[in-house]
């Protein structure tokens, strides 16, 4: 047993015996609520404002005007005085204990009391001498008590082991972490509300269904037992379904939720993410290319107060970005040509494709099993996505990519189709929609062929889907948007984990 875990067990053994030792006395240390006046950071703008009055003035003649709550971070006593620091949602308050004040039996009471408790304080605030806004404690509650202490007193989590697997110890350690997590909820907050100023109503569709739909990702299955049929976790947020509530009649609907991708874990990519999409009757790429930077330039300015934004570098260095549009757009042939002489209209097949990049010396993980467009996506991202800085707009992408895309007049090589890139991460993918039953159909066919020869990443069949395209799609466009992804992009972050409150992990065993 280390000696860390010895400090460790008798700390909370220490606090258990406080535990007993109150309930012995006849106190309930953990009550139900605790009705206060002010927040922490509220406490002090009022004494800031307002004006205080002396430590001497009050000392015989405090009021009790001021009642706050909160977790007890710091504790330190001086014989017949003690500071302390409460930390609500809003942020910390110093708080003062005084033998004079509280009296002798009340006072000594705080020997019960440990720092990660947490507390109900009302008395009347003064500043000290060093000129900090203090509430001078008349009355103190214990509302919790902790069993365990705090990690780090000063410095909060840095393990960052502990930080994914035990959140609320880093939320209430690190403020810039719950900033950052604040910053989430306020971005999604006013995505919604730009949705809501341009017409869209938000929807809800299935999470289990019968096909996985609407990328190009392996999924996670699992079996319902009442129904004793496989099903699948989905792996885009409700594609096939809200085009078919296109056809239903709807206009403009979007949604936000979480989809299921069982595919490799890096810092870019997560298994478990939350996705944004939308669609839209009678628009076509081009309208989401201008919905797009419209939609950021909204979104930047609510959120940051500025178009030009700090972001990591895929070297971690800070570099400056401006999302003023119009934003710069290229094509996938025209990328890959540049950056390895390699020009993918001239392939028909996967095999050509392949031999021409083992000629260049290109090394592609499995690249025997991909089929011709995911082959060319990784070409993409091998050789010229690293590269790319943005925000910039990635279109024609070939048809064998894009199976639910339409297919583009002049070329049918290729499909309606971009992505917004910006530092390397694909934020954005969106496209015109194919809605031609027989182009669907063949489409579907051809991914199944090239799953069959192990291609886990091809599109799943969907008849079902095929079905109620027979019925008629009226022209539309849709647009999906990593949401983990933009967060940790406008919050400096080179790893999603860090933007999602409860990451998967593996499971520790003893």
């Amino acid at each position: 047993m280390s000696e860390n875990h010895n400090e460790t067990s008798n700390e909370y053994n220490d606090r258990l015996q406080k535990l007993k030792d109150l309930q012995e006395a006849g106190q309930i240390p953990y009550l139900d609520k605790y009705k206060r006046t002010h927040k922490c950071i509220e406490a002090k703008e009022l004494g800031e404002k307002n004006g205080v009055r002396e430590t001497e003035e009050i000392m015989g003649d405090a009021k009790n005007d001021v009642k706050i709550c909160g977790r007890l971070m710091t504790f330190r006593s001086h014989g017949k005085l003690s500071f302390g620091q409460l930390q609500d949602v809003s942020g910390r308050v110093q708080i003062c204990f005084m033998q004079d004040v509280l009296g002798k039996d009340k006072y000594k009471s705080l020997k019960k009391i440990d720092v990660a408790d947490f507390l109900g304080c009302e008395g009347e605030l003064f500043k000290t001498k060093h000129g900090e806004i203090t509430l001078l404690v008349t009355e103190f509650t214990l509302l919790s008590k902790a069993l365990r202490p705090l990690p780090e007193k000063f410095h909060g989590v840095k393990d960052q082991e502990t930080i994914y697997r035990q959140r609320y110890l880093d939320l209430v350690t690190n403020p810039e972490s719950r900033s950052r997590f604040e910053f989430r909820s306020i971005f999604i907050q006013k995505l919604r509300d730009f949705y809501t100023m341009n017409g869209f109503m938000e929807v809800e569709t299935p999470i289990l269904a019968s096909s996985a739909s609407g990328a190009l990702a392996t999924p996670f299955s699992t079996h319902h037992n009442a129904l004793d049929t496989d099903f699948f976790l989905r792996i885009a947020a409700g594609e096939t379904y809200q085009k078919e509530l296109i056809a239903g009649g709807y206009e403009k609907i979007f949604e936000i939720g979480r989809v299921f991708r069982n595919e490799g874990m890096d810092p870019s990519h997560l298994q478990e993410f939350t996705m944004n999409e939308f669609y839209s009757a009678y628009w076509n790429y081009e309208d989401l290319m201008k919905f797009t930077e419209e939609m950021f330039e909204y979104l930047l300015m609510e959120t940051t107060g500025s178009l030009e934004v700090e972001i990591l570098d895929r070297d971690g260095n800070p570099q400056k970005v401006n999302f003023k549009g119009p934003w710069p757009r290229h094509s996938m042939q025209d990328l890959i040509k540049q950056d390895c002489e390699i020009d993918i209209n001239k392939y028909d097949d996967a095999k050509s494709l392949l031999d021409e990049i083992k000629a260049k010396k290109i090394a592609i993980e499995d690249a025997e099993k991909l089929g011709l467009g995911n082959l060319i996506d990784h070409l993409y991202k091998k050789v010229s996505r690293p590269k790319l800085i943005g925000p910039m707009f990635l279109t024609n992408h070939p048809t064998e990519l894009s199976p639910l895309a339409r297919r583009n007049n002049e070329n049918p090589k290729i499909t309606d189709r971009f992505q917004l890139v910006v530092n390397g991460w694909e934020i954005v993918n969106a496209y015109s929609e194919l809605i031609n039953p027989l182009q669907q159909a063949n489409a579907f066919e051809s991914q199944s062929e090239a799953k069959k020869a192990g291609d886990e990443d091809a599109h799943a069949k969907d008849d079902d889907f095929v079905l109620a395209m027979e019925h008629g799609f009226p022209p539309m466009a849709g647009w999906g948007m990593g949401i983990d992804r933009i967060v940790a992009l406008l919050t400096q972050q080179d790893n999603l984990k860090d933007v999602v409150l409860f990451p998967l992990m593996r499971p520790l065993h003893d």
